[in-house]
């Protein structure tokens, strides 16, 4: 059986409240191989745990893991004797947990994020996108141990091989999603303040940012451009182009979502990104001659819309619509990505005078992300609409009449 580690300055709470209280902890002692150590930093109140780990590099990473019993009884989970300190440090040195697991990983937290997201029905791309931007070394780290300067560090290095500030916003985004999710239901997991410090900064500068607008004439032949590659393509293309939703909202509409009549609408099925929102549909309104082609298929469950080879969009590969999106797009000599589609046709409602509001409904999304995103459009129609209250000028009379000057 081995031997308990000892370190008679720091086990008990009278030794340890004769310290001085500072910043910097102390009296560490060895607890396990690999340069691991286990410290003491007194604090004005209850002092606290320091683990300290060697990165092999002649440097050394701490993080706190618990406070100590200097004034409560130590309860084993936020409150740690010396002993138990030592044991959760053993235990964050191995990667174990309690239960005997693995401890859990930023790769792994990942995961379950990416788990989370499918049984809520979200968007399960927000941990998928994540991934191939995840160096080995910092995906197999304990999400206990991980630190702002080397999460800002990865942010700086994603950026500086050229990923566009907006996407490492993105990605900033779901990954502490993904460790909030793990840090809420691991009640030992107590840096949150690590990613929420490392990954902040960054702007995404909505107004600089590339909105690939087409005009109607561009639209129209794009989707023609479509329709002569394949049938089906085409008619995504064009509901696309009608009712500006994303890629992921159109491939799971069916055929029960066509209301035809006099005013045909589509029942688009809701976004799933954000946390918390239900699903529903809301309504769209697109032209008959759209609702006519359409209007083919009979099964109210079967998928309105369908790829070349009779498979539902996004079925298995979510980037298969822009493979045949671009080549359509290169015969007409643009290139644009299929989200131009979108832009389009809220830039066309917003200089149409449809009211803010209603274009944030339709387009399912929110007031004030359409004022960041497109507020160079706005500005136009804004002036527009503002030049309707102008005074007139009153009539000028036909025939100018010179004034006598006045006798003195």
């Amino acid at each position: 059986m081995p031997r308990q580690t000892r370190a008679f300055g720091l086990e008990t709470r009278t030794a340890r409240l004769k310290l001085k209280v500072s910043s910097k902890p102390c009296g560490f002692t060895p607890i396990a191989a690999g340069g691991v150590g286990l410290g003491y930093r007194r604090n004005r109140g209850a002092g606290a745990w320091v683990l300290r780990i060697a990165d092999g590099k002649g440097d050394y990473q701490t993080n706190n893991i618990g406070f100590a019993d200097d004034h409560e009884e130590a309860d084993g989970v936020g409150i740690l004797n010396w002993f138990q300190a030592v044991e959760r440090g053993r235990k964050l040195a191995k990667g174990d947990t309690a239960k005997g697991g693995a401890l859990l990983t930023f790769g792994v937290a990942i995961n379950e994020y990416g788990n989370d997201l499918v049984a809520r029905g979200a968007l399960a791309a927000n941990a998928a996108r994540i991934r191939p931007h995840l160096p080995p070394a910092l995906a197999g780290k304990p999400v206990s141990l991980l630190t702002a300067r080397e999460l800002s560090a990865w942010r700086d290095g994603l950026l500086r091989d050229g990923m566009k500030p907006a996407t490492v916003v993105r990605i900033g985004r779901a990954v502490k999603a993904a460790l909030n999710l793990a840090a809420r239901r691991d009640p030992t997991i107590k840096n949150r303040t690590a990613w929420a410090d490392g990954l902040s900064g960054v702007s995404e500068d909505f107004a600089s940012r590339n909105i690939e607008r087409l005009d109607d004439d561009q639209t129209r032949a794009l989707i023609a451009a479509s329709y002569a590659l394949d049938p089906n393509l085409g008619l995504y293309v064009e509901v696309a182009a009608e009712t500006g939703a994303r890629p992921s909202q159109i491939a799971r509409l069916t055929a029960s979502d066509l209301q035809d009549g006099d005013a045909p609408r589509l029942m688009m099925p809701s976004s799933r990104k954000g946390r918390g929102r239900k699903p529903g549909k809301y309504p769209v309104p697109i032209t008959k001659q759209l609702a006519t082609k359409l209007a083919s298929v009979s099964e109210p469950d079967a998928p309105l819309l369908l790829r070349p080879d009779g498979r539902r969009w996004q079925d298995s590969d979510p980037g298969d619509h822009m493979r045949l999106f671009k080549r359509a797009a290169a015969s007409l000599g643009l290139q644009v990505t299929f989200y131009a589609l979108r832009h389009s046709a809220i830039v066309r409602s917003l200089l149409a005078g449809v009211p803010l509001r209603i274009v944030a409904v339709g387009a399912d999304t929110s007031v004030p992300m359409i004022e960041r995103t497109y507020s160079a459009y706005l500005g136009h129609f804004a002036d527009e609409v503002a030049r309707r209250g102008l005074l007139a000028p009153s009539a000028m009379p036909a025939k100018v009449v010179t004034l006598k000057p006045r006798r003195r």
